[in-house]
């Protein structure tokens, strides 16, 4: 490695997250580059900030509690001239940074993300993990899938130009998710470039209930309707799948009171589910949690959309 590569400064928003925080230090820690200059831990509660602190981290406070804010208050400490985005549920391969600022110096775009690959140890986390990985879970997202290396509209996690973040004025707080896909498209819009290299594969820990993954899409949903007002040209027809299954669906509820025979619509959703998880995925062992965490993915993300 060249003594001319840049410093790098990997930030971490963390909350509530005392639990997966130490294996996404550790896997920073184990990094092959060289010149990372620090590891900014952005924590709103005391747990998460004594895991950061023994595991030597930097730790700064986010009163606000939200992701965007953690990442703006890291960033601000930050000396790198790269930062590198690191989520408290994500886990790096070693030569993640090493091959990440290898392509942004390659490609000369503004920000270079790879894949997240869902890595579960419970059932419903395995279960949450191949419908997150799936198309129906996904559509044609190229960071949950897979692809070809090349421009794209967002990638996960994300290893920044620091020039860039100061120049856009880092990610916007009134995104309280969604807020990569946001910058991601503001840095479009300047002439910048998003690169998506599919070496670049983080393993990511699913939530581990219904429960949980529901509230998280949930908020992706409403993350989007927000998205949609604030840049109308963002908005993708694919995207409006998950709020017409909810439309469809409630009016076949509805239409069932008097109609009993309009239930057949919401089980053969259903069934449709199951039988993509079984054959499809060839998830026959787990389908029937696969299919609950696509269903609860889709109505979830479709009611957060409608009611943002």
């Amino acid at each position: 490695m060249s003594a001319s590569l840049p410093r790098v400064s990997v930030v971490v928003p963390a909350r509530a997250a005392a639990r997966t925080l130490p294996a996404a230090l550790a896997s920073i820690a184990a990094q092959t580059y060289p010149h990372i200059a620090e590891v900014i831990v952005a924590t709103a509660d005391e747990e998460t900030a004594r895991v950061a602190a023994e595991a030597e981290a930097r730790v700064v406070d986010n009163p606000d509690g939200t992701t965007p804010a953690g990442l703006n208050r890291a960033i601000e400490a930050a000396s790198g001239e790269v930062i590198v985005r690191c989520d408290a549920h994500a886990v790096l391969p070693p030569h993640y940074v090493e091959r990440a600022v290898e392509t942004l110096q390659r490609t000369g775009a503004a920000n270079v993300g790879g894949m997240q690959v869902p890595v579960g140890k419970t059932f419903w986390e395995e279960a949450i993990a191949v419908a997150m990985s799936s198309r129906l879970g996904a559509g044609d997202a190229r960071y949950r899938i897979g692809g070809e290396e090349g421009p794209v509209e967002t990638v996960y996690l994300g290893v920044y130009d620091k020039g860039t973040l100061d120049r856009l004025g880092g990610f916007d707080e009134s995104f309280v998710r969604n807020q990569d896909y946001e910058l991601n498209h503001r840095i479009i819009e300047s002439g910048g470039v998003v690169w998506f290299d599919p070496e670049l594969k983080v393993e990511y820990r699913p939530r581990g209930s219904l429960a949980e993954l529901g509230r998280q899409y949930f908020l992706y949903g409403r993350g989007k309707r927000h998205m949609a007002r604030q840049h109308p040209g963002s908005l993708r027809w694919r995207q409006l799948a998950a709020p017409a299954i909810v439309v469809v669906l409630a009016a076949a509820l509805l239409l069932s009171i008097p109609w009993p025979w309009a239930l057949l619509v919401p089980l053969l959703y259903l069934m449709a589910l199951e039988i993509y998880a079984a054959v499809v995925l060839g998830e026959a062992a787990k389908s029937v949690g696969v299919a609950a965490a696509l269903a609860t993915m889709h109505l979830s993300w479709g009611a957060g959309f409608l009611t943002g």
